[in-house]
């Protein structure tokens, strides 16, 4: 059986993919089946949050290609940048996961969190895709706690 070791974004040689959610992304040690059924051992030194197209080279050398499996997302607009930096401001306030573009934020589905952003003025969609949450400052987006609204 194979094993990785290392994460690269090399193109050479990729044989395969793994479609994984954000959750399920965020490893150090666990054996994977790539979507045609390769099992294979993931091995990295520290846990690390596997990112949509990082490359996981196997120790031949191949490489199987991180694919973010679509989620249960709201995605966050604002009227100006001053308001979307206020609204994360609030996301990040509650220590969620959060994935930040120039236009937006993407957060996990959470029927709370979507009415107080909506009460702060916020058009929320819901979306399924991929989710790339913002590294935080003391390593990754796991050092926040997760917990569910009723």
């Amino acid at each position: 059986m194979n094993t990785c070791y290392t994460v690269d974004h090399n193109e050479l040689d990729v044989i395969d993919t793994v479609t994984l959610d954000e959750t399920d992304r965020h490893r150090r040690r666990i054996l994977l089946s790539t979507d045609n059924g390769m099992e294979f051992m993931l091995e990295l030194e520290k846990a690390t949050l596997l990112k949509h197209d990082d490359i996981l080279r196997l120790d031949d050398g191949r490489g199987i290609r991180v694919q973010a499996m679509p989620e249960a997302l709201y995605e966050v607009s604002a009227v100006d940048p001053v308001h979307l930096l206020a609204l994360t401001w609030h996301v990040g306030n509650r220590h969620l996961a959060t994935q930040i573009m120039s236009d937006h934020i993407r957060i996990r589905h959470d029927p709370v969190i979507k009415t107080m952003l909506e009460q702060l003025g916020a058009k929320v969609h819901e979306i399924q895709a991929g989710f790339n949450p913002q590294s935080g400052a003391y390593g990754d987006a796991h050092g926040a706690h997760h917990h569910e609204h009723a």
